[in-house]
């Protein structure tokens, strides 16, 4: 779309975006294993995301109206941002209207394969505005915060607003796909698959990364500490784990 479309009242637009991640790691033992999920559990505790989400919550122009957050035992975080698009000072009573629909989250969930020794640490980011704001600007920080194996996206608009003239607006913006917002050498590192339903602004893409280098997903160990034949066994189970992942499904089995 070209040029800013002019609205009579307040643009009534709702913009969500549910980013996931999953970051797959290889733990010989059941201790390592626990060690690598207490290691993760506190890169990413509720401190730390909260710094990740008021990050994005000022790249979006948005201001923040209250903030609550959470460590879980044994293992988890959540992080729940209420903002508002524009700034709260003074505070007009009509804002209240629009708290609901503003808001970021995010939810982590560390977990392993008890056969194949494998970790899987799954975070889950929400992120929902009411207006001219669009998260989708945010996704190369996303991505870049998190060791992001496989990435699945969600983007849609719902609602409308009128113009002027009292016609109907379904989406203020132009978009062919999330991968037109994400960075092409961050795209370079991974295979993407989009969903797209245009007629309902609905867009999805899942991504997983191209290239496994073992030093990088291995725990306490380097590759050299492993057999040709082990680490391509090991290679294998990560990758057969990150395509089912990627997939949604049991591909291979068990």
């Amino acid at each position: 779309m070209d040029g800013k479309i002019k609205l009579y009242g307040f643009n009534n637009l709702t913009k969500a975006l549910s980013f996931n991640i999953y970051d797959v790691c290889y733990a010989k033992t059941a201790k390592e294993q626990q060690e690598y999920i207490d290691y993760i559990d506190e890169q990413y505790n509720s401190e730390r995301l909260t710094k990740i989400l008021r990050n994005l919550t000022d790249m979006i122009g948005a201001s923040i109206l209250n903030i609550s957050y959470q460590d879980y035992e044994p293992q988890g975080s959540s992080v729940t941002i209420l903002m508002a698009e524009e700034s709260m000072i003074p505070t007009p009573k009509t804002q209240l209207a629009h708290l609901d629909k503003s808001h970021v989250t995010v939810h982590t969930y560390p977990e392993y394969h008890p056969q194949k020794n494998i970790t899987t640490f799954r975070v889950d980011i929400d992120v929902a505005t009411c207006g001219k704001i669009t998260p989708l600007s945010t996704l190369d920080y996303l991505i870049g915060s998190f060791d992001s194996d496989i990435i699945t996206m969600d983007y849609r608009v719902r609602g409308f607003t009128r113009d002027v003239d009292g016609k109907k607006c379904f989406i203020d913006h132009a978009i062919t796909s999330i991968q037109d917002y994400i960075n092409p050498e961050i795209m370079d590192r991974y295979n993407a698959v989009d969903i797209n339903v245009f007629e309902a602004n609905l867009f999805h893409t899942k991504m997983i990364v191209k290239e496994i280098d073992m030093d990088n997903y291995l725990f306490h160990k380097d590759a050299s500490d492993f057999s040709p034949e082990r680490q391509k066994e090991i290679k294998n189970n990560l990758r057969q784990e990150m395509m089912e992942i990627f997939s949604g499904r049991n591909v291979y089995g068990e």
